[in-house]
């Protein structure tokens, strides 16, 4: 059963005592405090070189120990202004109410959103700047404070992005109580840290936005080394976690930052029921809106239920990967035994190749029945001219149960396949691959499939 500490804690802190601050950073000094925006006092706005008609961002911060701003503060600072040169990037500084116990520090979010929604009424008024152009970036914490801000302004601002918003104490409550869809014309969210690990869950689990989208599920994010963490907790006890949950709490602001740096190799992500549909390559579809862009380009669809959104990304910036499903029938006879083999697959295209990419099995494989897969490669390799399978890790036994598989050999007992078809998420380009060689000797492990004339066909539409 969870427990909400935050109507237990009103008397822990005082309105009158939020100490909130707002720095517009310089684009030559991205990590400086220079110059404060002070609420009520308009000459600062001139003081800092306020741009009045320019894009507004705001970044927030989420709970902090040293008190001190995260390296990943300038780095997103510094992406903005290289993306929008002529915005107001301003940092909310409310490290004092943030450097407490997790449970005051969460309890502070509201507080510090009414103080930043008074600042945006102030700014609205005195500075007369389009609430369309101002967007808010809060990270952890930070982007429940930004929902509080936004519900807190008396208009609504443009935007608010989530970066893994915080799970404890907020996870199920009402809307009011944390980020939500009506904070802002446009929500949206990256989840990196959904997983209940230690049966605490560091990012929120349920979609609090218009647009959420959860790479790689949401948890275990590439290059984090999380499951090596979990293996050391034995030997160096919960601290052995903490750099493995910052790397994927973190991974969030920096899909963001990539986004914004990496314009032209953007991730994209797919709208899907669950994760495990879209692991098994199901929801590569981009009509109806059914695809989109990761980060600031995101497009700004609104519907009247959050869209859950996934995508897989590599462990390093640039993030993007290229998705594909395969879909292969396996005919044979009604009694064949189903199996799980296992398999590798290698791709050739007008570009390169991405060679000895294992095809996650999610079920076992049966005849008479197609099996969709999803496979990621981290390099373009342009349009699909060949793809290739090799059997890995066989026994004999089954090496010669399998080996009939991908023939069209009738007189052989054993399960076939004559067709794969591929569709490409990124392109929305779809193929069907043959058997180059029909006669392939039962002694080759390795398989190929080369394109086909026959137009993709589908069975039944989605």
């Amino acid at each position: 059963k969870s427990y909400n500490f935050l109507e237990d804690l009103r008397d822990l802190s005082d309105v009158n005592k939020a100490n909130v601050k707002f720095s517009l950073r310089n684009p030559s000094h991205p990590d400086e405090d220079v110059c404060y925006i002070v609420h009520g006092k308009p000459e600062t706005l001139n003081s800092c070189s306020f741009k009045n008609t320019s894009k507004t961002f705001m970044v927030i911060h989420g709970w902090t120990v040293s008190g001190l701003f995260e390296s990943w503060v300038e780095k997103l600072v510094a992406a903005l202004y290289n993306r929008e040169k002529d915005a107001n990037v301003i940092v909310v500084d409310w490290l004092d109410m943030a450097q407490n116990h997790y449970v005051v520090a969460a309890h502070n979010t509201k507080m510090v959103g009414q103080e930043i929604g008074l600042f945006i009424d102030w700014l609205e008024e005195t500075a007369r700047i389009p609430l369309e152009k101002l967007h808010l970036i809060g990270y952890s914490l930070g982007a429940h404070v930004a929902g509080f801000a936004g519900n807190h302004a008396t208009n609504k601002v443009g935007r608010i992005t989530g970066l893994d918003p915080a799970g404890p104490d907020f996870e199920g409550v009402h809307a009011h109580g944390r980020l939500s869809p009506d904070d802002a014309h446009f929500v949206d969210v990256l989840h990196t840290f959904t997983r209940g690990s230690l049966g605490l869950s560091i990012g929120i689990k349920q979609p609090v936005g218009h647009v959420d989208i959860y790479p790689n599920g949401g948890s275990f994010q590439p290059g984090c080394n999380m499951r090596g963490a979990l293996e050391k907790i034995a030997s160096y006890g919960i601290f052995a976690l903490n750099n493995a949950i910052r790397c994927e709490h973190e991974r969030s602001v920096h899909l963001f930052i990539d986004s914004l740096l990496n314009e032209e190799e953007a991730s994209r992500a797919y709208s899907c029921g669950s994760n495990d549909m879209f692991d098994r390559g199901m929801c590569l579809q981009c009509r109806k809106n059914r695809c989109n862009t990761v980060g600031y380009d995101v497009s700004k669809v609104r519907k009247a239920r959050s869209i859950k959104m996934f995508t897989k990304t590599r462990g390093s910036m640039p993030f993007r990967v290229f998705h594909y499903q395969l879909k292969i029938n396996f005919l044979g006879k009604i009694n064949q035994l189903a199996m799980e083999p296992e398999l590798t697959v290698s791709f050739y295209g007008t570009n390169g190749k991405a060679e000895d990419l294992k095809l996650n099995i999610q079920e076992k494989i049966t005849p008479n029945k197609t099996h969709s897969f999803l496979v990621v490669t981290e390099k373009d390799i342009g349009d699909l001219l060949m793809l290739k399978f090799k059997l890995e890790e066989s026994t004999s036994s089954l090496l010669s149960l399998l080996s009939s598989w991908w023939y069209r050999d009738s007189a052989n007992s054993g399960i076939q396949v004559h067709k794969i078809r591929v569709r490409v998420g990124e392109t929305q380009k779809k193929i069907v691959l043959c058997l180059k060689d029909p006669q392939t000797g039962s002694s080759s492990q390795d398989v190929v499939f080369v394109k086909c004339k026959e137009p993709w066909r589908y069975l039944s539409k989605r």
